[in-house]
């Protein structure tokens, strides 16, 4: 066989060549590159892979999501590592949680779902006096938020699965009352210090720096005094809104869409409607099934041999009577007004099919067999043209705005990567403006141009790219939200540099000053500490002061936890000493004078409180415990350095 393909190679490098480069060319090697960035694994839970698109994807949502909430939070937050690094692992506990859901076959029924949707409150409001739900406002209300009415309640399903699971652990979390009081003891015990501390700054004008000592310390420290690298780029940017504002819309056209879409924009077509139910779960035996159709059969023969006059009062008393939905039987039937999509499919297409007044035949559904007539029909009233108008001009710029950006991000994408020396013929051809900037390579050393798109980690990586660069070629076209592009060239590249000392000298003489003056104070501290500690009557502390770990009365972290950690049993009646390092804010030093027994609960409220908030700790760690020995055993992993670069 090897034999006949080096034969027949010129052949076969023939035969590749025609499979390969027209896909290269539709695609470009860019797309190939982009593919496979997007499906390239970032972490797995099991045989379940996540990957950088659906990473992305949820870093995405997420930043759409606070940026709502607070619209002027800062967007680097967003694209840092610590952001997106926090994304991937919510992405993961999800999927764990899912995993283990799956695997202890939970499973949410339709009432535990439709209860769930009730504490939305958006939700909640749109249910009707009859209990049905407007599923038009509510198919429009996910629609806002980018989702439809099966996805939405496929994922609350698999978050009430995932709630079981967790649910099934924090009620196994029931310490007694004898071990939480003891923790709190220990935890919430108080101690009578007192306190001196050692501030650098008194010791500032003890410090005599040289020029010598200055020249030192710049040389063994460069890396604090760095201008940091910079792009002088230029830059275009494509979205939808300065699209949307190009749109003129004729009053032709208003008209003539105003006239196809009135009937659908005036509100939809109401129906009221009466039914009489026979109960029959739809996985009920076939015996049972079938009993519950001869007597809806039974019911319908009676009514349709009553007078025509007569036969509305009847099936009134019928359903009264037979009818087995326990919300519309005592009302004769009624159920009130609805529209499309309120009731279940079958239900709806014969109560819609119907004219007023008129009668069904038997009509099967999942709850059983029904009898249905229309007492009523609500058509919407008319909008006219001038009461529409401003929701017509609206609604045709949107459509219209959004097949405009379809094209023109095609082109967009395509023009700066086919003519990749400048973004003069892209910004022509879609009358784009270019506007320039400088920008650091790290978001978080922003410029005074940082602003906007510039703020974006996606498109800074790709002008600090070493194609960018280098080539000075134009960078891919970046999504730097949905319905906006941006694309950027590297018009001069100042690379990192350190500052000469003739430029820093100022803020390296502070640095060499804080330091040596932190040192002098923790020299001081510990002198001061051995000293009072044999003569303590030469101790100069200051007022005794009651701490605890609730109540650090300001004083440092690290000298609250060494007050705590003092073994006071061990020296019997007499004071301890403790000191602590605090870095550059210098040291402090405590005498504990004695151990104060937490405080008593004011009542039993308080003691209750107390208890709880400790059963809250506790179930946490259970928490936290339970998913890391499921992430174990699932063998998790996310396959990212600590400090993961964007995608």
């Amino acid at each position: 066989m090897f034999e006949n393909l080096r034969k027949h190679n010129k052949i076969l490098m023939a035969v590749l060549v025609l499979l390969i480069v027209p896909s290269f060319v539709l695609v470009g090697i860019d797309g190939y590159t982009r593919m496979t960035q997007k499906d390239r694994v970032v972490a797995r839970v099991g045989k379940i892979e996540i990957t950088q698109g659906e990473w992305d994807g949820a870093h995405r949502a997420e930043s759409d999501r606070l940026r709502q909430m607070m619209p002027n939070l800062d967007a680097r937050l967003l694209d840092s590592d610590a952001a997106r690094r926090g994304v991937l692992e919510r992405l993961v506990r999800e999927r764990v949680l899912q995993q283990a859901a799956m695997e202890a076959h939970l499973s949410v029924s339709d009432a535990r779902l439709f209860q769930e949707l009730q504490t939305i409150p958006a939700i909640a409001q749109l249910r009707r006096a009859d209990g049905s739900m407007d599923m038009e406002t509510y198919r429009d209300l996910l629609a806002r938020q980018g989702m439809n009415p099966a996805a939405f309640e496929a994922q609350l399903r698999a978050d009430l699965a995932v709630n079981q699971i967790q649910s099934s652990v924090t009620g196994s979390a029931v310490p007694t009352n004898t071990p939480a009081d003891l923790a709190l003891d220990a935890w919430l015990e108080r101690r009578e210090v007192q306190v001196a501390r050692f501030i650098p700054a008194d010791y500032a004008t003890r410090v005599q720096v040289t020029e010598a000592d200055l020249q030192a310390y710049w040389q063994a420290n460069q890396g604090l005094f760095q201008a940091p690298e910079q792009a002088r780029i230029e830059y275009v940017v494509l979205d939808i809104d300065t699209l949307r504002k190009e749109i003129r819309v004729s009053e032709q056209d208003l008209r003539s869409y105003y006239e196809q879409n009135v009937d659908r924009l005036s509100g939809p077509e109401e129906r009221r409607a009466s039914h009489i139910l026979i109960a029959a779960a739809k996985d009920a035996p076939a015996a049972e099934r079938q009993k519950a159709r001869e007597q809806a059969q039974s019911l319908l023969a009676e009514l349709r041999k009553a007078p025509a006059k007569a036969q509305a009062k009847l099936f009134v008393d019928l359903a009264r009577k037979h009818s087995q939905d326990p919300g519309s039987a005592a009302r004769g039937g009624d159920l009130d007004y609805f529209g499309r999509g309120a009731m279940t499919p079958p239900f709806e297409q014969a109560v819609f099919a119907l004219k007023q007044g008129e009668l069904s035949d038997v009509v099967e559904t999942d709850f059983g067999y029904h009898l249905i007539t229309v007492t009523g029909i609500k058509k919407p009233q008319a909008k006219t043209f001038a009461e529409l108008r401003p929701s017509l001009e609206a609604e045709i710029r949107n459509q219209q705005a959004q097949a405009r950006y379809a094209e023109a991000a095609e082109t967009f994408t395509n023009g700066v990567y086919e003519q990749p020396d400048s973004l003069k013929p892209v910004a022509d051809q879609l009358r784009l403006s270019i506007q320039t900037a400088t920008v650091n390579r790290d978001p978080a050393q922003g410029t005074a141009d940082a602003q906007g798109v510039l703020t974006n980690a996606r498109l800074l990586a790709a002008v600090f790219s070493d194609d960018a660069i280098q080539a000075k070629r134009n960078t891919e076209a970046v999504e730097i939200s949905p319905s906006r592009l941006a694309a950027a060239r590297v018009v001069q590249h100042m690379p990192a540099r350190t500052l000469p000392l003739a430029e820093v000298q100022a803020a390296v003489r502070e640095r060499v000053v804080s330091a040596r003056a932190a040192q002098l104070a923790h020299e001081d501290g510990l002198a001061k500490l051995a000293a009072w500690k044999v003569t303590p009557a030469q101790a100069k502390l200051g007022a005794a002061e009651v701490v605890s770990r609730d109540q650090a009365r300001n004083l440092p972290r690290a000298l609250v936890d060494a007050v705590l950690r003092a073994d006071l049993q061990a020296a019997g009646a007499n004071p301890v000493w403790v000191g602590t390092d605090l870095g550059d804010q210098g040291y402090a030093l405590a005498r504990v004078n004695r151990r104060i027994e937490r405080a008593p609960a004011g009542d039993q409220a308080q003691q209750s409180q107390q208890r709880l908030q400790y059963l809250q700790w506790w179930t946490q760690a259970e928490n936290e415990a339970y998913y890391q020995l499921l992430r174990q055993r699932l063998k998790t992993r996310i396959d990212l350095p600590a400090s993961a670069p964007k995608g």
